[in-house]
């Protein structure tokens, strides 16, 4: 048990009827114990808190405005990678849980915030918790079968691997069928398509210049009478700017000998009369370029055409440049496609090659699982009954049957995520008695007695290092309850075990016995959860055998269940 996580400490504080409350939970079994109300279960809610379960504020104590629920967990370090979420310091999680009057809730690990979700996917590795619900479970056979791997210690991860890369490699032979049968059309669209590509030749950003070489073309007379306005105003002998600016500047240049500061207005003339000068000369050239080409406009107007058609059959994008670019690459990728689609029969094959020896291995690893489920079920089994016949069921026997499939000839169906194998545990009454399945078999006692007697059995291979029972003694009584007792002290010696009971014969098997005690205002509080030793324990074991305090026979009797354990 030393290699187990254990509950070190639970706090809680407003939830039900306890006001605040600390327990020290030690290693072995544990008792709690009370009279009908005291708040034993509002324990184990707090429990249920710590480890992700549902926040409620009907839970919160009134007149409180929050609860909180702490656990403290002791964690081994061979233990510490099962916990990587969670943050763990010097060999501890304490787990905080808040829940306020308007719903919220709130957890951290060690200080650092964590979600509900969290705290769920580890409890498993921390906490199992037996209820009715517990016993209700049992009769599905997905639980069923997660007790046999957890008592045989079944790893599925190599199985899950051949399962994963079967269907993986399904879905690419499917793809690939898919594509072939698409073929004859997809090679005749390539085809057609790189054709018209090579014919037209089309480049990005050609379409911008032909529409700018278009309206330059479209407009020469417009242009030409814009063009000779310009050089008129520029050129013109008398009064062109050129001859005003040239007059501007011969004027400051004999003036500014005599003022400095007219040099930086004579630079500035200047600048402007050569710019001119410069413009003067470029539209000269423009307007003996401009001249109509009818012939060249309507090769633009057609290679525009062609270029709009084009993409407008092979594109995909809205936007035209990016179609451009999206089919510049699609040609230079062309050849390749059609290649591979030449080549895609032989590809098949050689996938489906691969998905009978993938099949093959999957098949190995369903029939080796199925037989380390069979060995399992048959030991369980065995282990199983000694205990029920133990606890009161002297005739009764527990069968664990592994149904699987006829490995000559699966289905796919066959195989699930846990394997081809159906789980199926049954109860037989005697010897020559039908088998019944256990949910229909068994009476909640006699449910609660096969649970314990499954978790004694697995707990002894399975990493769980608390257990916690609420009502394992439902419907059970007299030497029944004493081998519950018996049982639970044994489950104990490789676990913790937490049990809520009202039994004393169960109680007097405790290592640690709590008694929960209602005070005056209906109220539990920090001085109202007891750990009793001693005398104490035998005036509180007196009390669940009587009813009532002080009766001298059940004394004597609480002394004798005490010396059961020793």
């Amino acid at each position: 048990m030393s290699e187990r996580t254990f509950l070190e400490e639970i706090t809680i504080r407003s939830i039900g009827v306890i006001d605040q409350s600390a327990l020290e939970i030690s290693k072995g079994l544990t008792v709690l114990s009370g009279e009908t109300g005291a708040g034993k279960t509002m324990i184990l809610t707090a429990l249920n808190l710590i480890l992700g379960g549902k926040a409620d504020s009907s839970l919160i104590r009134k007149g409180s405005e929050r609860l909180v629920a702490s656990g403290r967990f002791a964690i081994p370090k061979a233990s510490e990678n099962l916990f990587e979420d969670l943050i763990i310091d010097n060999g501890q999680i304490i787990i905080t849980r808040t829940v306020n009057n308007d719903g919220k809730s709130k957890a951290t690990s060690n200080g650092v915030n964590v979600t509900a979700s969290m705290l769920s996917t580890v409890a498993s590795q921390l906490v199992e918790v037996h209820a009715q619900s517990a016993n209700q479970s049992i009769s599905k056979s997905a639980k069923q079968r997660e007790l046999v791997d957890r008592f045989a210690q079944l790893d599925l991860s190599a199985y899950l691997s051949c399962l994963n890369a079967y269907h993986e490699m399904k879905a690419r032979i499917t793809a690939l069928t898919k594509s072939i049968a698409q073929k004859e059309s997809e090679l005749a669209e390539l085809v057609e398509f790189s054709g018209a590509f090579a014919n037209i030749k089309p480049r990005a950003g050609e379409l911008l210049e032909i529409e700018a070489e278009i309206s330059r073309l479209s407009s020469v007379q417009e242009l030409g009478l814009a063009t000779q306005e310009a050089l008129s105003a520029i050129s013109q002998d008398e009064f062109g700017a050129l001859t005003l600016l040239g007059n501007a500047r011969r004027a400051l240049e004999k003036s500014k000998e005599k003022d400095q500061s007219l040099e930086v207005i004579y630079q500035q003339v200047s600048e402007s009369f050569f710019t001119l000068d410069d413009a003067n000369s470029a539209l000269n050239s423009y307007t003996g370029s401009l001249e109509a080409d009818p012939q060249r406009l309507e090769f633009l107007h057609n290679r525009k055409a062609d270029l709009i058609a084009f993409v407008k059959r092979f594109g995909d994008s809205q936007d035209f440049e990016e179609s451009i670019k999206e089919l510049v690459i699609k040609y230079k990728n062309s050849t390749d496609a059609i290649a591979d689609l030449n080549g895609g029969d032989e590809r098949l094959v050689q996938l489906e090659n691969e998905l009978k020896s993938i099949k093959k291995r999957l098949l190995s690893a369903a029939q080796e699982v199925s037989s380390v489920r069979v060995k399992a079920a048959e030991k369980l089994s065995k282990a199983v009954t000694l205990e029920i016949q133990a606890l009161s069921m002297p005739h009764a026997s527990f069968i664990t049957h592994v149904d699987s499939p006829d490995y000559s000839s699966p289905k796919e169906s066959h195989f699930s995520s846990s394997g081809c194998d159906e789980v199926s545990m049954h109860i037989q009454s005697h010897k020559d008695a039908p088998l019944v399945a256990l949910a229909k078999g068994a009476s909640g006692g006699e449910m609660s007695r096969v649970m314990l007697a499954l978790e004694v059995v697995i707990a002894s291979t399975h990493p769980v290092g608390t257990y916690v029972f609420d009502e394992v003694d439902a419907g059970v009584g007299g030497k029944a309850a004493i081998e519950v007792g018996r049982r639970l002290h044994e489950l104990s010696k490789h676990a913790q075990v937490i049990v809520v009971t009202h039994l004393p014969q169960v109680a007097a098997w405790a290592d640690s016995h709590f008694v929960v005690q209602k005070n005056s205002d209906g109220l539990v509080s920090q001085s109202d959860v007891q750990k009793v030793e001693g005398e104490q324990r035998i005036q509180e074991i007196a009390r669940m055998l009587a009813g009532l305090e002080g009766s001298s026979s059940a004394r004597e009797h609480a002394t004798e269940l005490l010396a059961l354990k020793m």
